[in-house]
């Protein structure tokens, strides 16, 4: 099945709803999940993911096409000081820089689909 992710949308979960984040596949209509970080929820998204598609074969319906996809990589030149302020700040939360910026983007486009 899916090696590469399709398009996908991560959100931070609000306490009411439980806490940590939730990834839906917009082309897989309800093929939704969730885990405690963003790299938690995208590993269930997958699982998720490979048994809705394993689901639509078994039940002889079209898998339906993915439109764009996603690696979830991207090269990204930021100035030297906010580099540094992020890795201090990646070791002062005992975090990897990745899981840190992933977080801080996760949680920023949370607020502004909220607002």
């Amino acid at each position: 099945m899916t090696e590469v992710l399709p398009r996908f949308e991560i959100r931070p979960l609000s306490a009411e709803e439980g806490g940590g984040y939730l990834v839906e596949f917009p082309d897989f209509p309800g093929c939704v999940a969730d885990g405690e970080t963003p790299e938690q929820a995208l590993q269930e998204g997958r699982d998720a993911l490979k048994s809705y598609q394993l689901t639509l074969t078994d039940l002889k319906r079209p898998v339906p096409p993915t439109g764009e996809v996603f690696t979830g990589q991207w090269r990204q030149r930021v100035p030297r000081s906010l580099h540094a302020a992020l890795v201090r700040r990646a070791e002062h939360e005992g975090v990897s820089l990745n899981t840190l910026v992933s977080t801080i983007l996760a949680e920023g486009i949370g607020r502004r689909v909220g607002s």
